[in-house]
């Protein structure tokens, strides 16, 4: 069971608690915009190649270095928000993300535009700490799954509306329309910050892990980057193999140095090692993790099978995912209304087996197979991912104190940071591994027949350009093989979850958990005044 914060539990005059559906609100509408912008730059990417005259490695590094930052610096952000307390870092990170925002849609060039994505990671790795926090200072234990799932919407609704927020953008205006209209939201965001959230009266701490967030820094960057690139370069390639290995061995020295620092005392570690004790906390933490790495490959392979397959361009395919979100808007409040009857597992188990159910279909995807299946498979397996992700952050949440909330939530989305991305990393290589060696280049020219290779939109461009319908017709089967094979393999992964969920994870029925306070941790909080 988790140990019970010392810190004591004192009720908290009228305004905050007043105000905390409202600061919901708030939050939400920070993570909506993060979740727009996880995709919306992909229905960019053909107009800034042209009008940037940026190379395809270019058009990759537009992507990563807003990740590899954001991967990188949630930690650090967290123990901040700590340490800082939540106002300030959350004012400073609106303004970092809309500047940054600003900076991309003016970009001169795309070395100014890989620089201003960067900016726009960090903005973006000091707020979504900051959403988890919150939730543990403003709700009662009782509340927090159904802000927890406020949260999860806003930020879930936000990826299928990048593409079509971005594709009528784009029809209308220039290419930093998409990255410009973060500023008036996130302008507004600030504004309610400066209103909303109370100031915080922090006690007096050890001095910051220097060491520690420079070495997790660099581990996070090496792993999440060789991750990244492994797909497209090769897994033997030395600068892939270099970054991943580079990667785990810093973050092994990160974890030797972090309990050397917490045995000595005299600076405050990191990473609070003594919440991965806790069972609630490392079973949360996981299954919101495992959800994660399966469910993200979704969201990013069905977008290639909507355009290459079934010819939709980039407002279709945002509307085709919606089936995916209304899944997960009714997995959400199930978890909500499931949780504090019956405890986590029942709900998680479930999620799993909808998982299964989902991968299952969608295995069974043929050329033939059109929207309607699609629609029915993105349906089950969203409802799935609801249940899991809600569940197994707020069993995660549910352990943390007020001193630690920032810290600890870090530690969770860094957790689901990385297996997204070793998800997308690893099943897209099954995807790709498969189809290569499905995919029929005999005849073609050696530049073509790499073009072929390497994706299912450079075997199209090339089979039109040719006139090659057999080629087209080989490329879309090729894709499909490599697509059922992922499935299969999601089908695996999220049965072996099914199997752990019923056999190690906690079930603390509500009366029995021994959460971190007693109530919303707003005891060290000191409403600002609206006068």
């Amino acid at each position: 069971m988790p140990t019970p914060s010392t810190a004591t539990h004192v009720t908290v005059p009228g305004p905050t608690r007043h105000r905390r559906w409202r600061i919901l609100a708030l939050t939400a509408l920070a993570m909506l915009v993060i979740g727009l912008d996880t995709t919306v730059l992909n229905v960019a990417l053909p107009t800034l190649s042209q009008d940037l005259g940026a190379s395809t490695s270019q058009l990759q590094w537009f992507a990563d270095a807003y990740l590899l930052v954001l991967a990188s610096l949630l930690l650090p952000a967290g123990m901040l928000g700590d340490r800082l307390g939540r106002r300030p870092l959350m004012l400073g990170a609106l303004v970092v993300f809309a500047v940054g925002s600003a900076w991309c849609a003016y970009a001169g060039g795309p070395g100014s535009l890989i620089a201003a994505r960067a900016f726009m990671g960090l903005g973006a790795a000091m707020l979504i700490p900051l959403t988890f926090s919150l939730l543990v200072v403003l709700f009662e234990p009782e509340e927090r799954t159904k802000a927890l799932a406020v949260l999860g919407v806003s930020t879930m609704v936000g990826m299928p509306l990048g593409p079509i927020v971005g594709g009528e953008l784009l029809r209308h205006f220039w290419w930093g329309s998409v990255f410009v209209v973060n500023v008036p939201v996130a302008c507004a965001a600030l504004v309610a910050s400066w209103w909303l959230l109370p100031r915080e009266s922090l006690p007096a701490r050890a001095p910051i892990d220097v060491v520690g967030i420079i070495v997790s820094a660099a581990g996070l960057v090496g792993l999440t980057y060789g991750l990244i690139e492994g797909p497209t370069s090769g897994w033997r390639s030395l600068t892939v193999g270099g970054s991943i290995l580079g990667g785990a061995a810093a973050l092994v020295g990160f974890l030797w140095w972090e309990r050397r620092v917490r045995a000595a005392g005299r600076v405050e570690p990191l990473l609070d090692a003594d919440l991965l004790r806790i069972p609630e906390f490392r079973w949360g933490a996981l299954a919101a993790s495992a959800v994660s790495l399966v469910g993200f490959v979704a969201l990013f392979t069905t977008p290639i099978y909507l355009h290459g397959i079934l010819g939709t361009d980039a407002f279709q395919t945002g509307v085709r995912l919606l089936p995916l979100i209304g899944g997960i808007l009714v997995g959400f409040p199930l978890a909500v209304r499931l949780v504090p009857v019956v405890g986590p597992r029942p709900p998680m188990a479930v999620g799993f087996v909808l998982l299964v159910a989902g991968s299952w279909l969608g295995a069974r995807t043929t050329v033939s197979s059109g929207g309607d299946r699609l629609t029915l498979w993105l349906t089950i397996f969203g409802a799935g991912f609801g249940l899991v992700l809600i569940t197994g952050q707020n069993l995660a949440i549910d352990t943390l104190s007020p001193e630690r909330s920032a810290s600890g939530g870090a530690l969770v989305q860094v957790m689901r940071q990385l297996s997204s991305v070793l998800g997308i990393a690893a099943l897209g290589s099954v995807l790709n591994a498969s189809y290569r060696a499905h995919v029929d280049v005999s005849g073609l020219p050696a530049q073509a027949a790499d073009a072929v290779r390497d994706s299912l939109a450079g075997a199209l461009t090339v089979a039109a350009r040719l006139g090659d319908t057999a080629l087209a017709t080989s490329a879309r089967a090729a894709f499909l093989t490599g697509l059922r094979t992922q499935m299969w393999v999601t089908f695996g992964l999220a049965l072996a979850g099914l199997v752990l969920t019923v056999w190690k994870l906690p079930n603390p029925r509500p009366a029995e958990k021994g959460t971190a306070v007693s109530g919303p941790a707003e005891a060290s909080l000191t409403p600002q005044s609206t006068t």
